[in-house]
């Protein structure tokens, strides 16, 4: 592969980074950049230092080298990483940076990479509903001050509201209060692909969330900021300070992770993260309505029915009675 530039790898991984972050979900952002660092971590064990080594000395051969050293890795994460690297390929050719083989580069793509096949969600469901019935509790819960009754509130509306809508961890986090229609009980998102979607609330989580926002409405009052434009899921940590803050999607998982330590035990902890409650909901939705694969489709927002299919066996209550009828 042929370069006119006098740029490092690592600039030119860096800018195509730059160029992701801005197009593209914070998510989609965060996993190529890790694609990347890993792609720089081969060529490094090649013996080419993305530091030092201009875009010269970067060949198609290093997509097979990649490809090589993921065999350890799903192949659900193979692919995904192998598409970051294409892309950054074909950011170099598109910027002038170099001129990859891209016909080449796919190639190897399509010869080396594994396809994953389709696998089978897997969640504990009744331990998915012990944590909601947790949730519920925390309402009731004496809290020692004022900032960990805001923590109880805001985390039972949001292991509710997860529940309860299928969103994803960092679309409830981009939440405001202003994206809500409390008389309607929707909201309007940003979805996964940059995809505006209609977003449903049930009763019981929009409870929840009334709950925590009126035990929060000083700190949301004295913010001097217009209320539509606050998180619905804040921050009430040191960090904060007296700022409302959005609660971000780490901070997601480490409350999710939090209570499942406390509702479940530690032996329960990695077992249920905030998607976890995403495959329930699905679930959920399918067992309700028997089995309406479209209906669940539209309500988790699937692009591809066949991703909904997947659930359908964790829902078929019709081959669960003829099975325990066979077999007692």
């Amino acid at each position: 592969m042929e370069s006119s530039s006098s740029i490092t790898i690592q600039q030119a991984i860096a800018q195509y980074i730059d160029s992701v972050t801005l197009a593209r979900s914070e998510n989609t952002a965060l996993t190529y950049r890790k694609a990347l660092s890993a792609f720089a971590e081969t060529l490094k064990d090649k013996g080419i230092d993305p530091t030092e080594r201009t875009l010269s000395a970067l060949s198609e051969d290093a997509v097979a080298w990649f490809a090589t050293s993921m065999k350890n890795r799903s192949p659900a994460t193979e692919r995904l990483r192998l598409t970051a690297v294409a892309g950054f390929y074909e950011f170099l050719a598109a910027e002038k940076l170099a001129e990859p083989n891209l016909p080449r580069v796919r190639l190897l793509i399509r010869q080396r990479g594994r396809r994953p096949g389709p696998r089978l969600p897997q969640f504990p469901r009744d331990a998915i509903e012990q944590m909601i019935e947790y949730a519920k509790a925390l309402k009731f819960v004496p809290a020692e001050n004022e900032v960990v009754q805001l923590r109880n509130l805001r985390d039972r509306a949001f292991i509710i509201v997860l529940g309860d809508t299928g969103l994803r961890v960092h679309e409830a986090c981009g939440l405001r209060r202003g994206d809500l229609d409390w008389n309607e009980g929707k909201a309007v998102i940003i979805g996964k692909g940059n995809r505006q979607a209609v977003v449903r609330f049930s009763k019981r989580s929009l409870s929840a969330l009334k709950d925590y926002l009126n035990a929060r409405s000083a700190a949301d009052g004295a913010s001097g900021k217009p209320l539509a434009s606050l998180p619905i899921f804040a921050r009430h940590d040191k960090g904060s300070g007296k700022h409302v803050k959005p609660m971000t999607p780490t901070s997601g998982r480490n409350s999710i992770a939090h209570r499942v330590r406390e509702a479940l035990g530690d032996a329960a902890i990695g077992t249920i993260t905030p998607h976890s409650f995403r495959h329930y909901f699905v679930t959920t939705v399918l067992r309700g309505s028997g089995g309406n694969l479209k209906l669940a489709q539209e309500l988790a927002r699937h692009r591809n029915i066949q991703v909904t299919q997947r659930y359908a066996h964790l829902s078929d209550d019709e081959l669960d009675r003829g099975y325990y009828k066979v077999f007692e």
